[in-house]
């Protein structure tokens, strides 16, 4: 009698403190830590990790460092990581150490190719890449610097790139990953790419190069592949892994790891058609290794052994299953992995997995008491047979406090990439958590190109953008709206990058099952965007190949997917998002988008980010962002 009454106090209480959760705002989501990890300490007792906090008012974030046991307990900030963390940038002897900085190569700007003009900010360009992500070629290129080190001072540097117009870290993305030490300490790995100007701007052939610092001489280690070479990692054995993606030219590409002994090389993932490694670590026997790749909608870890010389295959195991994503590993301590983990209601936290069981458990505790006074929103699979008879995955997500016997209005997310994941992640701002706490339903197709679901579905939206992956939308769309919940009067359709062009595209054939749309940085014109786009490996991959080639029916089919060919055909409110800094998909994109709908007469909105790229990294920027996006559903839908 006495358990009985305490479950149903128990139940009780659970029940006052559900009611008393509220539902996620614009406001509180930037008020969440970012969790990241840094490392395991030299001991391996501690994990490090950082937290960066949007501080709106000041309109930058706040970056604190912690500690805390591996096995659990109470965090300690600290001011620095040097006491806790080896210096990967310092050689095994200790006799040297790395860096990295700009360095002036060429001559572009106004000042520096006429030193009697030093006012002058005029630039000057003979070839492509003058421009990339969110900023302006200057002549400047990032350099490898290799310097003598004793008593924790640097000696003078040597740039090991010297000369080159190449960078290290590779731009926009690449960091101190990019450049390691070899075990012995005599030798340096580094990323580059070793094109300049137009032959950047159409290549991804990256490659990993080798620079003796008792020789000086530099060698191509992976000049065999044309496409991706990046993220090299040793283990103690010496024994070198990096990811690789095999064409030149096909930035998504199925992405393997290769290990190589310094005689011959081993592709451990191809055996698995449908992973795409995301990214990895070497387990600390050296005869494994540890990564994470999209699986079914969701983002796993996996181990992956290491034959060396022997004719065995490498085996891949699944660690992880589950509606959560890992999205990175900190390291290892025996039996104990230190993971990111997210899912739609969770920001990232810091988990430890036992790599023999598959048990987690939380480490970190950031955004605990954030967490237990917000409403969270279920997440239901679906799977939606498509127009071609395919199976397709849709995340079904849900207000707080769901009631199948109401009606709610229904959002259709597309994703951007096109070839990106889409999975149980936690975004700052398309946040599907927060979407569904404004009281709306959000569909989230797997569609075509989306790596988890084998290479053939990953690569059947290149070359075809206005054809299956459109049909996949409408096919995820029509079947949930089956469901009495979803209000069928009461529909939108948003998205950003490829998301952002889904929705221009989705504007001229969805035949009025929508009420409202919102596109963010979307391509919207084919030909300015291969006019005056930074990367045009990315569009003549995607494309087949240039407008002007009459010739090329592939190019001449996907040019003809244009959304500004059909804008005749638009009918229904449209909010258009545009980074002033975006290269990617530059300005004139959403302007035109913009400049149509309001001359054919149909109600639209522009909101203008001067200074973001193609994301919003600006808190007060990314604020108005959710408060716009938000009122203008509220105004349409």
């Amino acid at each position: 009698m006495i358990r009985q009454v305490s479950i149903a106090c128990g139940l009780a209480l659970l029940s006052l403190a559900a009611g008393a959760q509220s539902s996620l705002t614009p406001e509180q989501l930037w008020k969440l830590g970012r969790v990241s990890g840094l490392g395991l300490s030299k001991d391996k007792q501690y994990v490090l990790y950082a937290v960066s906090t949007p501080d709106v008012a000041a309109n930058k974030s706040q970056r604190k460092l912690y500690r805390i046991p591996l096995n659990g307990g109470a965090a300690v900030e600290i001011t620095d990581t040097a006491e806790w963390l080896t210096d990967p940038k310092i050689s095994s002897d200790g006799k040297h150490i790395l860096s990295s900085e700009p360095v002036k190569i060429k001559n572009i700007i106004g000042a520096d190719k006429y030193p009697d003009l030093p006012k002058s900010n005029a630039y000057v360009f003979e070839s492509l890449n003058y421009r990339h992500w969110d900023t302006w070629e200057d002549g400047k290129f990032d350099h490898v610097l290799v310097a003598p080190y004793a008593d924790g001072k640097a000696g003078e540097a040597k740039d090991i790139m010297e000369g080159e117009a190449y960078d290290c870290p590779q731009k926009p993305f690449g960091g101190d990953e990019d450049f390691i030490w070899h075990p012995d300490g005599k030798r340096v790995i580094y990323v580059t790419k070793k094109k300049f100007g137009t032959a950047y701007a159409v290549s991804t052939n990256t490659d990993l190069f080798e620079y003796d610092i008792t020789t000086g001489k530099t060698r191509n280690l992976t000049e065999s592949n044309k496409g991706y070479d990046i993220a090299p990692e040793f283990n103690a054995k010496g024994q070198l892994a990096w990811l690789q993606m095999k064409r030149d030219g096909y930035e998504a590409d199925k992405q393997d790891i290769i290990v190589s002994d310094g005689v011959s090389s081993m592709n451990l993932t191809a055996q698995r058609d449908d992973i795409h490694v995301e990214g990895f670590k070497w387990a600390e026997d050296g005869r494994s290794l540890f990564f994470w790749a999209p699986i079914d909608g969701t983002l796993q870890v996996f181990r992956v052994t290491y034959p060396g010389l022997t004719k065995m295959m490498p085996v891949i195991t699944q660690l992880t299953k589950g509606d959560f994503d890992i999205n990175g590993i900190v390291g290892q301590s025996g039996n104990t992995l230190v993971v990111s983990r997210t899912d739609m209601n969770h920001a990232a936290e810091l988990f430890t997995l036992d790599i023999t069981s598959g048990v987690m458990q939380p480490l970190t505790h950031v955004n605990d008491d954030a967490n237990r006074g917000l409403a969270t929103c279920k997440t239901e699979r679906r799977y939606v047979t498509t127009t071609d008879g395919k199976r397709m995955l849709v995340w079904v997500i849900f207000p707080p406090n769901f009631d199948p016997a109401k009606k709610y209005p229904t959002l259709l997310y597309c994703q951007g990439g096109p070839q990106s994941p889409l999975t149980q992640s936690y975004s700052f701002r398309w946040n599907f958590q927060l979407m569904a706490s404004q009281g709306y339903i959000v569909v989230a197709p797997n569609r075509r190109g989306m790596p988890g679901h084998g290479t053939k579905w990953n690569e059947q939206v290149s070359k075809d953008w206005g054809g299956q992956v459109i049909k996949d939308y409408l096919s995820a769309i029509d079947a949930v709206s089956k469901e009495a919940y979803v209000d069928k009067d009461h529909r939108g359709c948003v998205g950003a990058s490829f998301g952002g062009f889904s929705v221009f595209a989705l504007a001229s054939v969805h035949q009025k099952r929508f009420k409202t749309f919102i596109a963010h940085d979307g391509v919207f014109d084919f030909r300015s965007m291969y006019g005056t786009t930074d990367e045009l490996f990315f569009e003549n991959w995607e494309k087949g190949g240039p407008y002007w080639d009459k010739k090329n029916a592939i190019a001449q089919r996907s040019f003809s997917q244009s959304p500004s060919n059909f804008v005749e055909k638009w009918d229904t409110p449209i909010f258009i998002i545009q980074g002033g800094k975006d290269y990617r998909v530059p300005i004139e994109q959403g302007l035109q988008a913009f400049q149509a709908a309001q001359l054919r007469g149909i109600k639209s909105k522009l909101l203008y980010l001067p200074d973001e790229n193609h994301w919003v990294l600006n808190p007060q920027n990314a604020q108005v962002w959710q408060r716009e996006f938000f009122g203008w559903l509220k105004e349409t839908l």
